[in-house]
């Protein structure tokens, strides 16, 4: 018999795709989404309403979830929101908002499903992070701040879980091609006049990101072999470089750092303006 995953943030991006590859494996996929009434005539698996920032909605989610499957093995935290800004720009305020979503939330939906994970005493957890949450590139201090939040909260709870037989798992992508970046709130007020040029090649520099981005699928297919794997890593770097970069970031430095600064500086500015947030981890 199939496992019976459940994948947040199911209506876009790394969630839709991975909840239609995992349906047509023929795994029984339940997605969540803030509004499933846009969506469900236009996927084949059940779609209920989650808003993983909103306390009511989760313990609604909680008690309804049930009532369409009678059992869970698989939990995907994807849902979350990318918030882009220089840090000193970015209000407080923003910053909250990134955290009650990103950390909060997710947290929130996992120990909603832990009651449930301990008493059949199985049961796998994975979180979608990104290469931010081990890594800290300029433009996304509050997102890569969530992000590190994540990796240590369940890094953590991997080994609380570890006599209840629950495996605890993170993907860590780097830039591709999602929504993620479409849909990223920008702190565009009170911009500070000394970042203006540097401002714009970080935003060149995402922008090359973007363009230069892949598919999702090597993501998809990385949560779907942790699902069929018996004994998954916690850690789960995936794409281009990234054995490079956490090579670089943990033995050479200089090195890391100062090819974050020349990739920003080398970056071509378009007409002077700034550049769209496209796709990213």
């Amino acid at each position: 018999m199939k496992k019976t995953v459940l994948i947040t943030g199911a209506s876009s991006g790394f969630g839709l795709t991975l909840a239609n590859q995992l349906h047509q494996q023929g795994f029984n996929v339940i997605g969540t989404s803030r509004e499933p009434e846009k969506h469900a005539a236009k996927v084949p698996f059940k779609l209920i309403r989650l808003d993983i920032s909103d306390d009511n909605s989760i313990r609604s989610f909680a008690a309804a979830l049930f009532q369409h499957t009678t059992q869970l093995d698989v939990l995907v935290n994807n849902a979350g929101f990318m918030l882009t800004g220089i840090a000193e720009e970015t209000p407080i305020e923003l910053g909250r908002q990134q955290f009650e979503t990103n950390f909060w939330g997710t947290v929130k939906v996992t120990n909603a499903l832990l009651p449930y994970f301990r008493s059949q005493k199985h049961g796998q957890i994975i979180t979608v992070s990104s290469i931010v949450g081990l890594i800290g590139p300029p433009n996304l201090s509050y997102y890569t701040a969530s992000k590190h939040a994540v990796e240590g909260y369940f890094k953590s709870l991997r080994f609380e879980l570890n006599p209840f037989n629950i495996q605890v798992s993170m993907v860590e992508p780097v830039w591709f091609k999602t929504n993620l970046g479409n849909h990223a709130v920008s702190a565009t007020q009170g911009r500070i006049a000394d970042y203006n040029t540097y401002r714009t090649q970080v935003d060149a520099a995402t922008q090359k990101g973007m363009d230069d981005a892949e598919a999702p699928d090597a993501v998809v297919n990385t949560i779907a072999k942790l699902i069929e794997t018996k004994a998954p890593k916690f850690s789960n770097p995936v794409g281009k470089m990234t054995g490079m970069i956490l090579f670089l970031q943990s033995y050479l430095p200089k090195m890391f750092e100062g090819s974050i600064l020349k990739s920003v500086a080398a970056a071509p500015v378009r007409n002077g303006a700034r550049a769209k947030q496209g796709s990213a981890a």
